[in-house]
């Protein structure tokens, strides 16, 4: 979810609840200045909810062995 930084100030304790489910990306001046995320939630459970579009057949495994193939590579 993307709002102002304005509506974020005058929300906080609304935003604050929906981090549970969602990170939230804070504008301002129509810019990205910072992105807040719930440290219980893995990078990959947070990427998989970006990519909605992509179907479900995502697996665990097949992300991490991606990761290190790319780590092999540029070390």
């Amino acid at each position: 979810m993307t709002v102002t930084a304005t509506e974020f100030k005058t929300n906080v304790g609304k935003y604050l609840d929906l981090i549970a489910k969602e990170d939230i990306f804070i504008t301002q001046n129509g810019k990205l200045i910072a992105k807040v995320v719930n440290p219980q939630i893995s990078a990959v459970d947070s990427l998989r909810g970006m990519l909605k579009d992509v179907s479900s057949d995502i697996e665990l495994d097949s992300l991490r062995e991606e990761r290190l193939l790319k780590y092999e590579n540029n070390v």
